[in-house]
């Protein structure tokens, strides 16, 4: 499947998010992340970022595709080519 997951997390905690996010996804601008996993892999992605989120003041958004069939992406002004997937 593909996702986007985009955050909106306090700064004591956005380099473990991102760190995490980028074990598992594609870092395309500063609070968001894109590309294909599997379901395990989509599992073990929300279940440590929810280890790691103050509930009450952060939040994160994940939209989930089943196919970018009928889907299109457009980006208009700077786009930053982040570092890929982590290992």
């Amino acid at each position: 499947m593909f996702v986007i997951l985009t955050y909106d997390i306090g700064a004591k905690r956005v380099s473990k998010i991102m760190k995490i996010c980028r074990k598992y996804l594609l870092h395309v601008q500063r609070s968001v992340f894109e590309g294909n996993i599997t379901e395990a892999h989509l599992k073990k992605l929300k279940n440590e970022l929810d280890r790691e989120i103050e509930k009450n003041l952060d939040g994160i958004c994940i939209y989930e595709f089943d196919s970018t069939k009928y889907s299109r992406k457009e980006q208009i002004g700077l786009v930053t080519d982040y570092s890929n997937i982590i290992d």
